[in-house]
C-alpha cells in the first residue's frame, strides 16, 4: 500500500460472550463510528473467543488487510484473559514488567483502600517489548499500541468506558501522530424524514439524485422512527465534500420535502419543540396504548419545560371519562379505540391542561385484544392546536414495542405538521 493512501482499519472484538450472544458488541459499533470520524474507516470486523489461537487466527487475518488493527478484550488479569500474551507471541514480542505501570496500579489499589495488589493484577503491568501505553484513566488495563512491519496493532480493554476514555485520550493523539495527513476523516450530510418508507423514498429519490455523485454515497437507513438518508464522502475534505453535499440535496429536497424535518438529534420531538416554542404554544398528551411514550420522549428533550405542561395516561375508559371528558355514551357506541374518541381525547387534555395543543391516542398494541373489525396495529391519534382537530386511523405492522414506538412518531410528527403549517398560514 501507498504512503499515501488513507489508512484502512479491521477490528477484532474478543470474548466468548460476544460469540454466545450474552453481551452485545457495542465496543464494535462504536469503534467503528469513531475511526470513521478520525479518518481510518474500519473495513472489517471480526469477532473471536478467549482462546490464544482464534486471538491470534482473527488478528493475522486483519493485518493482511488493513493498516490498523483495534483489537477489544481480553485485557484483564484472569486466566480467560488471553489477548496481550496471544497478540505478544505472534508478534514474536516478550513481556517485559514496566516498573512505572506497577507502581500506578498498586497506587490506584491503595487509593481504593486495598493495601494489597491483588498478585493477579501484576499481569497488567505487562507490556510486551517496544509497545507504547496508552494510559487508561477509568481503569486498571492500559491500552498498548505496537507496531507490525509497516502496520500497527492495538489492544483496548473490553469494559466500554475504559476502551473510549483511552481512544478520547491518548489514542487519538497517538494515531494523529502516526499517520498524520493521511487521515481523512468521512463527512456526512443527514436528511430527516418520518412518515414514508424506505421504498417509497427511494422510489422518489432516486431518478431525481445526480448520475454523477463524484465521492459522495447515498444510503438510506430505516428505523421505527423514520427514515435517514446519509451523504457521505470519502477521502475529501469537508471543504471539498460541501458542494457535491449541497448539490446532490438541491436536486432530491423537493421531493423529500413533505416528509422532511431538521433535527441535529434526528428526533422529531426536537423539531416539534422548537417549532413550539417558535409559536408561543404549549402541548398537553392523553395516551392510552401508548403508555406515556409520548410524554417521556417530549421530556427527554432538554427545556422540554417551556412547551409541555402535562399528560393522562388513560387506559381504562373511567379514566377517559373522568380526566379527560370522553363521552361515557360515545364509548359505548363506538369502543375506545375510534375517531370519536381520540378527537375528544386530544381537545379535552387541552382544555384541561390549559394548552394550546393536545395529542389524543387510543389503540391496540397487542399481541391480544384485536378483534376483525379492529386488528392489532389499529391506532386512532388526534392533534388539537388552537381548538381545531384533525384525526387519522393507522394501521401498523410489529410487535407491542414497534406498534407503540411507530404510534408515538406519528403522533409527534403529525402536531410537528401542524406546528408549522399554522405558523406558515
Amino acid at each position: 500500500m501507498s504512503a499515501a493512501h488513507v489508512p484502512v482499519t479491521a477490528i477484532v472484538t474478543v470474548g466468548n460472550e460476544l460469540l454466545c450472544g450474552e453481551t452485545v458488541d457495542t465496543n464494535a459499533a462504536w469503534l467503528a463510528r469513531s475511526l470513521a470520524a478520525l479518518g481510518a474507516p474500519v473495513v472489517r470486523k471480526f469477532t473471536v473467543g478467549d482462546i490464544a489461537r482464534e486471538i491470534q487466527a482473527g488478528v493475522r487475518a486483519a493485518l493482511e488487510i488493513a493498516d490498523l488493527v483495534v483489537v477489544s478484550g481480553g485485557l484483564g488479569p484472569t486466566s480467560d484473559d488471553a489477548t496481550k500474551q496471544a497478540v505478544a507471541d505472534l508478534l514474536g514480542r516478550r513481556l517485559e514488567l514496566d516498573q512505572g505501570l506497577l507502581a500506578a496500579l498498586r497506587e490506584r489499589f491503595r487509593a481504593r483502600g486495598y493495601p494489597q495488589m491483588p498478585s493477579l493484577n501484576i499481569s497488567q503491568a505487562e507490556v510486551p517489548e517496544g509497545a507504547t501505553v496508552l494510559r487508561n484513566p477509568n481503569g486498571t488495563a492500559p491500552g498498548l499500541a505496537m507496531a507490525a512491519d509497516a502496520r500497527l496493532v492495538v489492544l483496548l480493554p473490553g469494559v466500554p468506558r475504559e476502551l473510549r476514555a483511552i481512544f478520547d485520550g491518548d489514542l487519538r493523539v497517538f494515531l494523529a501522530d502516526r499517520f498524520g495527513a493521511r487521515l481523512k476523516p468521512i463527512h456526512h450530510r443527514v436528511i430527516h424524514t418520518t412518515g414514508v418508507a424506505d421504498s417509497k423514498l427511494a422510489e422518489l429519490v432516486e431518478p431525481r439524485r445526480p448520475t454523477d455523485m463524484g465521492p459522495v454515497t447515498l444510503a438510506y437507513l430505516p428505523d421505527l422512527r423514520g427514515v435517514d438518508l446519509r451523504l457521505s464522502s470519502r477521502g475529501i475534505s469537508a471543504a471539498e465534500a460541501e458542494p457535491w453535499f449541497a448539490r446532490i440535496e438541491e436536486a432530491i429536497g423537493p421531493v423529500v420535502a413533505p416528509w422532511r424535518f431538521e433535527a441535529e438529534s434526528g428526533d422529531v420531538v426536537e423539531a416539534l419543540n422548537a417549532a413550539l416554542a417558535r409559536a408561543g404554544k404549549r402541548v398537553a398528551v392523553a395516551e392510552s396504548c401508548t403508555g406515556g411514550l409520548i410524554a417521556k420522549r417530549i421530556t427527554d428533550r432538554p427545556g422540554s419545560s417551556e412547551v409541555f405542561v402535562g399528560g393522562v395516561i388513560a387506559y381504562e375508559n373511567e379514566v377517559k371519562i373522568a380526566q379527560l371528558g370522553v363521552s361515557a355514551d360515545d364509548l359505548r357506541r363506538h369502543g375506545a379505540v375510534s375517531e370519536v374518541v381520540a378527537r375528544q381525547m386530544a381537545l379535552g387534555v387541552a382544555e384541561r391542561f390549559g394548552a394550546s395543543a393536545g395529542i389524543g391516542i387510543t389503540g391496540v398494541a397487542g399481541p391480544g385484544g384485536g378483534t376483525p373489525e379492529k386488528p392489532v396495529g389499529t391506532v386512532w391519534l388526534a392533534t388539537a392546536l388552537d381548538g381545531q382537530v384533525e384525526a387519522r386511523l393507522l394501521s401498523l405492522i410489529g410487535d407491542r414495542e414497534a406498534i407503540r414506538e411507530r404510534a408515538a412518531q406519528e403522533a409527534l410528527s403529525r402536531l410537528f405538521r401542524r406546528v408549522v403549517e399554522a405558523a406558515k398560514a
